[in-house]
C-alpha cells in the first residue's frame, strides 16, 4: 500500500489561500493563482489548506497538488510526482515522490500538458484514495 500524505484539516474553500493569493506579487502572483484554480477545478471532491505556507490541493484529505510562489518563479507542484506521465517532461526534481513544474513570466509552458498533469496527479491521487478506503472496508 502506497503512503498518502494526508491532512484531516484540509477544507472546500480555505479562506487563507485567498488571503496568500492576493499577498502574491502581482505577476507571479496570477500565475499562482491560474493554476491553483486548474486544481480545484479538478473535481467536487477537491479540498485546500495552506500547508508549509503555501496553497495545497487534495482529494479528500490527500494532496495532490501546490503551488508556492519564489522571488523570480512559481512551482506547480504534485506530492507523487515521480509517479506520474510526464510526455512533455515538464516535471523538475529528483526526490522519491515530489516533482515540480517551474513556471514564471520568462518561462514558457505548455498550458494543455500542465493541465493534463494536474488531472492525472489529481486522477492518481484519487484512485489511490478509492483503493484504500476499500480496503478499509
Amino acid at each position: 500500500m502506497r503512503q498518502l500524505f494526508l491532512f484531516p484539516g484540509s477544507l472546500r474553500r480555505d479562506p487563507a489561500i485567498d488571503a496568500w493569493m492576493s499577498a502574491q506579487a502581482s505577476e507571479l502572483g496570477a500565475i499562482a493563482h491560474r493554476w491553483f484554480e486548474v486544481m480545484r477545478g479538478c473535481g467536487d471532491d477537491v479540498r485546500e489548506l495552506l500547508h508549509d505556507g503555501h496553497p495545497t490541493a487534495c482529494v479528500g484529505d490527500a494532496a495532490f497538488g501546490y503551488v508556492d510562489a519564489f522571488t523570480a518563479h512559481v512551482n506547480v507542484g504534485f506530492f507523487r510526482g515521480a509517479e506520474i506521465a510526464d510526455p512533455e517532461e515538464l516535471l523538475e526534481g529528483n526526490g522519491r515522490f515530489m516533482r515540480h513544474v517551474k513556471l514564471g513570466p520568462d518561462r514558457d509552458v505548455d498550458a494543455g500538458a500542465l493541465r493534463r498533469l494536474i488531472k492525472a496527479a489529481y486522477i492518481d491521487m484519487k484512485g489511490l484514495v478509492e483503493a484504500q478506503s476499500s480496503q478499509h472496508q
